[in-house]
């Protein structure tokens, strides 16, 4: 199958199409390089694709608002299938440019939505956010909860749920939003709190927490994510749905921070900063959808996890961390 991953070089994004390369399908690689963070770590992602795909791959570097650019790429590869994983990510950076992530995750969205129609695209995954739903009215989180966004950030993933179901069923176009819960693992981006932990951990430095520790996370490892997208290529049955895809467990950032202190050996106190009112209290994923729509199952603790990320860490740490410490 010719498959398109937008945003491709991103952490998703590269393990999604290093899969599909490894499975044998052809993958194009839209991707506008945005350094949010190091380009290095991007440019390692692209290098594994190619490593994994050979002639298979194809990269373009472009942003998916470029209307000519993202009809060209999906009719001249003939694309049957995309994963758009390309998004401006950043709960608090989205709180100080508003504007542009609605440019560019809204936008970029109906951009792709349209060269999908017209050229034939049998299917859209969309990758959305936990961030959907914010302030919490019971837990775990179900699709049916309310939804609250609580930062610019989340209103755009929100926003490009509805522009896919609607597009769904008005369109000869199916799509599939997937409910991403904090996403980690190797190759994982630099500003998140276990990179930050981990990295500060190694380098004999005290892990930041930001607020009280007692906010909790349900973080999802990359394999199950890419798993569960995967799964979009031989079912139809999420078609026009959104749907939860996390650890189904979740764990307060203390305890997250005491693990990573444990499983680093380091000898080192946790610090305390201010909370970020943009960041949600607490998420929790019921999974019990994509269990039924996708024959989903988690099959990554947080702390068998953690414990897999940290050895990669150490493993890479030539190449890695210098990006890490940098971004």
């Amino acid at each position: 199958m010719n498959v398109l991953v937008t945003g491709g070089a991103g952490f998703i994004g590269s393990h999604v199409a290093e899969r599909l390369l490894s499975d044998g399908h052809r993958v194009t690689v839209l991707d506008k390089m945005d350094p949010y963070y190091d380009l290095g770590i991007k440019e390692h992602n692209l290098d594994r694709c190619r490593d994994a795909g050979g002639d298979r791959f194809r990269f373009v570097e472009g942003s998916i608002t470029n209307e000519d650019l993202v009809r060209n790429v999906v009719a001249g590869d003939d694309i049957e299938f995309v994963y758009h994983e390309a998004a401006k990510a950043g709960v608090r950076t989205s709180v100080e440019n508003p504007k542009a992530y609605t440019e560019n995750n809204v936008g970029g969205l109906l951009t792709v939505l349209e060269a999908a129609e017209d050229h034939g695209v049998e299917r859209v995954v969309n990758a959305s956010s936990s961030s959907v739903y914010g302030e919490v009215d019971y837990l775990p989180y179900d699709e049916e909860h309310p939804n609250y966004p609580q930062s610019p950030y989340a209103v755009t993933n929100l926003s490009a749920e509805h522009h896919c179901r609607v597009w769904n069923d008005l369109h000869d176009v199916a799509t599939v939003s997937l409910r991403h819960f904090t996403v980690y693992g190797p190759r994982m981006r630099p500003n998140m709190a276990i990179t930050n932990f981990t990295s500060r951990c190694l380098n004999g430095e005290p892990p930041v927490i930001y607020g009280d520790g007692q906010q909790t996370r349900d973080f999802t490892y990359i394999s199950d994510i890419v798993d569960a997208n995967l799964a979009l290529l031989e079912t139809d049955a999420a078609d026009g749905e959104a749907v939860n895809v996390g650890s189904g467990g979740n764990i307060t950032i203390q305890e997250l921070a005491d693990h990573i202190v444990a499983e680093t050996g380091a000898d080192v106190d946790i610090e305390y900063t201010d909370a970020n009112e943009a960041d949600a209290r607490h998420t929790h994923a019921d999974v019990s959808k994509a269990r039924e729509l996708l024959d989903y199952e988690p099959s990554v603790s947080i702390r068998d996890g953690v414990a897999r990320f940290v050895e990669w860490y150490r493993a890479n740490r030539e190449w890695y961390e210098p990006l890490v410490m940098n971004s």
